[in-house]
């Protein structure tokens, strides 16, 4: 019977064989999807997609996907909300008949050309209003100016003798041979001068004057005006700025020059009449025209947005159901067919505890169908490596996505992620320790969880969706925060005072004065107040740091050690308990079990008492190595102690050549041992004939591939067990093995002293959080509280503001997101090193959950 599934290990998995009617195909692998605890393998990884047996139902599917996105598109063109998909309930949710997926299919299509029509009517609609409010706009600058050259001669005059207009000398000319007011009025057709007017982009204006100048050599006469509104193109929404222009020049070729240029340019060109009646008659029908397409493009308006508003009810659930189908047809494409037997062949891998579960489903699918042929499972025992599944809840979920990150763990053996729910925000609060930054913490990720389903249903930005996620690993941050905090005695850099203090200050002797204790009386509790705000407060609180955070870096690896030999006992590999952990254990305590010993011994000697000075137990580590057996002057920990170090010392070393040779010439034993037996080795097995090989002979007999008859079969379906061997064979090479366990042993030896090492960062960065604390208090709050008169109540409430911002963007966020950094590495790098293999592959069930997740449709 198989073992529950907890965390500490990956849940047993089984590999099985489907045999589906093709009735029932897609009802069956969608059941399966919504439970989410099958990962089908793939039987056709060497057919292209394009080959496969249902690619025409996902062309089908993928091209209503788009016509879905086409429809969200335009919504959002349009500022139309789309339903969320969590205010529609699970059964509209749940995967449809075949013929509601078709009539879906037939609506959307309907439905796209509906939209596209009117989308693209009220864009053509668009344009043409674009197009009539620039000729207005024309026709108004443009008509200014033949009003100003008709009327205002002196203007024109003056044109002609500036250089920039030589054309207009001629005209000039004609005007002096005229009479009067008949020679002010004639055409410029009789002068034998064009002109092309249109309007152009504003920041094309210069490029445009200064072609039109080299192209023609100064002859035209060019005027230009800006048109004070924007125009909204059409096709982007874009405001642009545009500038309406009338040039003029001699001859028909010349004008033809200016009208390519201008067109080259993106200009648009209209039409104007010199004659000011048929300009004001044109310009009175461009506004009728404009007053009767507006009406028309807001009835066009209103229909889409009716169109679209209707649509935005239910796309959601649409863009769902379709995701989900096409899923389950991928998931079909991944299956093998018996054509004789008109059955789908899929095998999967799944948790053996979920193989009830799974039967259920299958059962219940077949029920509904009112077939008479059951689904047929059939177990497979195989020494193929099965994918590592770790089940998890809403609050392991974010601890074991850590161990992920770094990587998956090999099947079966000691998942991390079940000690890092607690090691992982410990050590960050041995680093972040405080009260009140740990309650401001504990707040913040108590909120997220108290308004948990809210916030799941609404847009999240980056940033807080990482910090949404990580939820309950911030609550427990800021719990063991607000612990250590406690025996730290720091609430934002000030210190409780719930207990009497273990120090009095004599009256005499000040200002200096030197503490002294208060007879057999402790503090009860953590650190005492007292040393706050003392001279000696940092070199005090520097020295327990230090050697608190190598005792606990002794106490979290010699944990994590552990685990090796519960792998080794679990895998069954004697040699890996009695060649690696064993002596790996005894060389790691022989040294820094042996200095944290003597860190807790020191602490427990009241020094003061026997007249001497505290030993110094860096050096005692130094001379350890350097000069075994001797103890310097003053330096002597306790009686006996340089007979202890050489023989911690001496079986250490011994541990070293156990560690590098004892399994390889094991294995090595062991290879020479079976080969000369003349055995197999483990993996050499012949490969049994696949599922799809079965004759057509055994149609009417329960035949497995292999040939056999099933072991177990019942009418509700079938639970079948044989035996498929398809690992390869990978030769013993003493050699291999040599230098695997010689970077082993090199690894481990050096890292102990390393890893160590590594730990002091719990004292480093609870330091640095400390002394950033009392330096932003002494700035702001101290200031405050330290003035005198009214001035002081102001400042105490800009002071507070800013001391508050400061505390939470500085000392939480960027120092909390630093420590959190520093205790992840502690566990990737020093205690995972100790026991992860790490070479597992992830289970990646066939799950509509999952899926949704991934590729979320809000």
């Amino acid at each position: 019977m198989a073992q529950k599934d907890t965390l500490f290990r990956s849940a047993g998995m089984s590999l099985t064989q489907l045999y589906i009617s093709n009735e029932i195909g897609r009802e069956v692998v969608s059941a399966l999807g919504e439970i989410g605890v099958v990962q089908f393998r793939d039987l056709n990884s060497e057919t292209t997609a394009f080959q496969r047996t249902f690619t025409k139902e996902i062309r089908r599917l993928d091209n209503v996907e788009r016509q879905l996105r086409y429809f969200h598109a335009q919504m959002d063109k349009a500022s139309i909300q789309m339903r969320s998909h969590w205010e529609f309930d699970q059964d509209m949710l749940a995967a449809p008949q075949a013929s509601e997926i078709d009539e879906l299919v037939d609506r959307s299509e309907a439905l796209e050309h509906r939209v596209s029509s009117l989308n693209e009517s009220y864009e053509t609609l668009k344009k043409r209003e674009v197009e009539l409010t620039e000729w207005r706009w024309v026709l108004k600058e443009a008509g200014g100016f033949f009003d100003r050259a008709y009327g205002q001669s002196d203007d024109i005059r003056q044109s002609v003798d500036d250089d920039d207009a030589p054309l207009l000398r001629n005209t000039e000319a004609e005007e002096g041979r005229a009479n009067g007011d008949v020679g002010q009025q004639q055409s410029f057709a009789v002068m034998n001068i064009g002109f092309v007017a249109g309007v152009i982009r504003r920041e094309r204006l210069p490029a445009f004057e200064r072609i039109l100048w080299r192209t023609l050599r100064g002859n035209l006469y060019m005027n230009q005006s800006e048109i004070p509104e924007p125009i909204i193109d059409p096709e982007t929404n874009e405001e642009i700025r545009k500038n309406v222009f009338v040039i003029f020049a001699h001859g028909k070729e010349i004008i033809a020059k200016i009208r390519k240029i201008s067109e080259s340019l993106g200009a648009d060109l209209y039409s104007v009449d010199e004659n000011a009646d048929i300009r004001r008659d044109q310009i009175h029908e461009v506004n009728t025209r404009l007053s009767d397409l507006a009406s028309v493009l807001r009835n066009t308006k209103n229909t889409l947005d009716a169109e679209l508003t209707a649509i935005s009810r239910s796309l959601a659930a649409w863009l769902i159901v379709i995701k989900k189908e096409k899923a389950v047809y991928n998931a079909l494409n991944m299956c093998s067919y018996d054509h004789a037997r008109k059955t789908l062949i899929a095998e999967a891998w799944c948790p053996t505890n979920s193989l009830p579960q799974i039967r259920a489903t299958l059962q219940d699918v077949n029920d509904r169908a009112g077939l008479s042929v059951p689904t047929i499972v059939n177990q497979i025992k195989t020494n193929k490596t099965p994918p590592t599944y770790n089940k998890t809840n809403k609050f392991t979920e974010g601890f074991q996505t850590i161990i992920d990150a770094y990587g998956t763990a090999k099947y079966q053996e000691v998942n991390p992620g079940l000690y890092t729910i607690v090691t992982f925000p410990f050590l960050f609060a041995v680093m972040f320790g405080d009260f009140g930054h740990g309650c401001l913490m504990t707040m913040a990720a108590s909120a997220m969880i108290y308004w948990e389903k809210p916030l799941l249903r609404s847009k999240q930005d980056e940033l807080f969706s990482m910090a949404f996620y990580g939820r309950y690993i911030m609550l427990m941050m800021g719990i063991f925060s607000m612990f250590t905090g406690l025996i730290y005695n720091d609430v934002f850099s000030k210190a409780f005072t719930p207990f009497p203090s273990a120090w009095e200050y004599p009256e005499e002797g000040r200002p200096e004065v030197t503490a002294h204790l208060k007879g057999s009386y402790r503090y009860p509790f953590g650190l005492d107040w007292a040393w706050h705000g003392s001279e000696n407060d940092l070199i005090f609180s520097n020295s327990f740091k230090m050697k608190l955070a190598i005792l606990m870096g002794w106490c979290h690896m010699t944990y994590a050690l552990c685990f090796s030999y519960i792998n080794a006992k679990h895998f069954k590999s004697r040699i890996d308990i009695w060649g690696n952990f064993v002596p790996g254990m005894i060389f790691f305590q022989g040294i820094f079990g042996y200095l944290s010993f003597c860190i807790v011994y020191k602490w427990s000697i009241d020094w003061a008492a026997e007249g001497r000075n505290p030993p110094s137990l860096l050096n005692m580590l130094i001379q350890m190595f350097l000069s075994p057996g001797n103890i310097e002057p003053g330096e002597q920990l306790y009686s006996g102690q340089a007979g202890v170090q050489v023989c911690l010392l001496l079986i250490a070393v011994i541990n070293v050549p156990i560690l590098l040779l004892l399994k390889p010439l094991y294995l090595r034993h062991q290879h020479n041992k079976t080969a000369a037996k003349g055995y197999r080795g483990i993996g050499d097995t012949s490969r049994i004939t696949h599922a799809t090989d079965l004759d057509d002979d055994d149609e009417h007999t329960n035949h497995r591939p292999n040939g056999r008859p099933s072991e177990d079969t019942n009418d509700e379906g079938a639970m079948i067990t044989e035996n498929i061997e398809e690992d390869e064979h990978e030769e013993f090479e003493f050699s291999e093995v040599m230098i695997h366990q010689t970077i082993h042993t090199i690894e481990f030896c050096l890292n102990c002293v390393s890893h160590t090492a590594s730990y002091l960062r719990l004292w480093a960065l609870s330091l640095a959080h400390q002394q950033l604390s009392v330096v932003l208090w002494d700035m702001t709050l101290a200031n405050a509280f330290g003035m005198s008169g009214g001035v002081q109540i102001p400042m105490i409430i800009i002071t507070f503001y800013l001391w508050f911002v400061l505390t939470i963007a500085v000392l939480c966020i960027m120092e909390g997101t630093s420590a959190m950094l520093h205790s992840l590495r502690l566990h990737w790098v020093e205690a995972m090193s100790k026991h992860f293999v790490g070479e597992g592959v992830p289970f990646e069930p066939f799950s509509f959950k999952l899926l949704l997740e991934e590729e979320p449709v809000d």
